[in-house]
């Protein structure tokens, strides 16, 4: 039996078992278990694969997306520039690629972790069909994990970027300095922190929301509720509106591709 999962702390609920888990149903996949790999400390990353020596893969969720590279073989350009990986290949190493690369696995171990971020591959390809000519800049609401992905995916797409935060870092903007022109000069607004989820729904980012207009596109990583009241109160004001639920089926399905690809990353 391949073993897949996810491993963050806490996890009370997952989109990434219930989806993995009905994909196996549904194309007849019975050598694949999905589970839930409650973790609370990275350092207990390799004493968990070690339990499990039947892992081929694994998603990475809060709080480990960016303390999980110093464990990690090899990390993919995206997933590198980005700063935080989400989802890690595990593999058998063979005796001769150790030789070659002068280890065995890491810290001696018999299997090779390779990590990236299908967050960015997810999220790029859920945004590119709602783009247009008049969309060149963006506010990244948030800093962290799952803001990363977003800024490496928006670079790679050319769209300039001002991040919004609650906290002096940087070159950040906070929000309680967001200005009229702020809004007006972005057209593309994305929310990637977890206010509003369930079941906090009443929550939404503080940004000054009468200043958005229809020209505008709100993007929330927050699929649950699927519209949440930041996407509530862009629509209120005409704009389009895009939640999370494409980008996560889209960085799942990533995965599953890295997962079972032959090819050796060196």
């Amino acid at each position: 039996m391949k073993k897949y999962g996810l491993i963050g702390y806490p996890l009370s609920h997952s989109f990434s078992k219930k989806y993995f888990t009905e994909k196996f149903e549904k194309h007849h996949i019975t050598d694949a278990q999905y589970d839930l790999y409650p973790l609370e400390h990275i350092k207990d990353l390799q004493d968990m694969l070690d339990l499990h020596p039947d892992m081929c893969g694994l998603n990475v969720t809060i709080p480990h997306k960016i303390n999980v590279l110093k464990y990690l073989d090899w990390v993919e350009h995206d997933a590198k520039a980005a700063g935080a990986v989400n989802c890690i290949r595990v593999i058998a190493e063979s005796p001769l690629l150790a030789s070659f690369q002068g280890e065995i696995g890491i810290k001696d171990h018999d299997f090779r972790l390779e990590g990236f971020n299908t967050d960015i591959y997810g999220f790029e390809h859920s945004l590119k069909p709602l783009l247009n000519d008049d969309i060149n800049s963006a506010l990244v609401l948030g800093d962290g994990g799952a803001a990363k992905a977003v800024k490496c995916a928006l670079d790679n797409l050319g769209i300039d970027i001002t991040v919004v935060t609650r906290k002096p870092h940087g070159d950040n903007v906070l929000f309680k300095d967001l200005q009229p022109h702020h809004i007006k000069n972005n057209l593309l607004i994305i929310n990637t922190t977890p206010l509003g989820t369930a079941p906090k729904v009443d929550e939404c980012p503080d940004i000054p929301y009468e200043y958005i207009t229809p020209h505008h596109l709100l993007y929330d990583l927050v699929y649950n509720p699927e519209k949440t009241l930041f996407l509530k109160k862009g629509e209120e004001k005409g704009a389009r509106i895009k939640n999370g639920y494409e980008m996560l089926v889209l960085q799942a399905e990533k995965s599953w591709e890295i997962w079972n690809s032959a090819e050796m990353n060196l």
